[in-house]
């Protein structure tokens, strides 16, 4: 009797891996676009994607027109005028085009998209972790910028159109409106960035800008995420029990056979006793 359940076993172990193989795995969180006001649908490649846009065109989530919208001043992607006290210095404003261009174009951000109710979009980011050196060189290219607002998602006077400071706010220099990097990552944007230590190149933290010679950074940072959220609802623990492990390891086409398989288990073990199946 062991020995026909072990033969009938096989056959079910054949069909469970054949459907792995012919279902590959789709991480929910890797190498997709935030359902938002530009975003395609799924990201592909772009024949040209403007100027600081670039790095992405072999696999974006933005348009090419998108792409050059992102670096207007006066941008028809969401009425947006960066010159809300003064203009704003090249140096500065270069870091602003590049957080645009990750957030329109990056395919990478799935392990921190979140879901929102908001008029204009279904789906936000959150807590993105940006490379030390990003958030740094950011704050210290805009420190003598003016600006009235420390979150500029919103509050604004939008009566003629576009952003304009709110009655009663004064324009001072970024330093005091962001007294840290750490400020201006995660305040400017409702926390939609988290402010780390982590080193670009270390693979636990994203880049608002690469060298696209190089490859994109980023793809293995949102695989490590994405990992570490699926390890623990909270996303914190770094450790996985090891029960958990082997199930991480197992295809999804695989776990969802699996209740299928332990139905037909007995019948086929039934029917090996009786008709004598010789599968290897």
């Amino acid at each position: 009797a062991p020995v026909a359940v072990g033969m009938a076993v096989r056959p079910v172990l054949l069909v469970l891996v054949a459907a792995s193989a012919v279902l590959p795995a789709r991480d929910p969180l890797l190498n997709v676009c935030m359902d938002a006001k530009h975003h395609k649908t799924e990201p592909g490649p772009e024949g040209r994607l403007f100027d600081q846009c670039s790095p992405w065109k072999d696999n974006a989530c933005c348009t090419a027109n998108t792409s050059s919208e992102a670096h207007k001043d006066q941008s028809n992607l969401y009425n947006f005028n960066w010159n809300h006290c003064g203009v704003m210095p090249p140096k500065c404003k270069r870091h602003f085009i590049q957080d645009t261009c990750l957030y329109e174009c990056s395919p990478n951000l799935g392990p921190w998209i979140n879901q929102v109710d908001s008029s204009w979009r279904r789906e936000r980011i959150l807590h993105v972790p940006l490379c030390k050196e990003d958030c740094e060189e950011w704050w210290e290219d805009c420190k003598d910028f003016v600006t009235c607002k420390e979150n500029w998602h919103k509050g604004w006077n939008w009566a003629t159109g576009t952003n304009r400071c709110p009655w009663g706010s004064m324009c001072r220099p970024f330093s005091e409106v962001f007294p840290r990097p750490k400020d201006l990552c995660e305040k400017i944007w409702s926390n939609s960035y988290k402010y780390t230590t982590e080193h670009r190149g270390s693979g636990r933290c994203i880049q608002m800008w690469f060298d696209p010679a190089q490859g994109n950074p980023n793809v293995v940072v949102a695989k490590y995420y994405a990992w570490k959220k699926r390890s623990s609802p909270a996303g914190m623990e770094n450790v996985v029990p090891e029960s958990d492990q082997a199930m991480c390891a197992l295809p999804w086409s695989v776990l969802v056979l699996l209740p299928l398989s332990l139905v037909l288990l007995p019948e086929v073990a039934r029917g090996s006793g009786s008709h004598g199946w010789g599968f290897l």
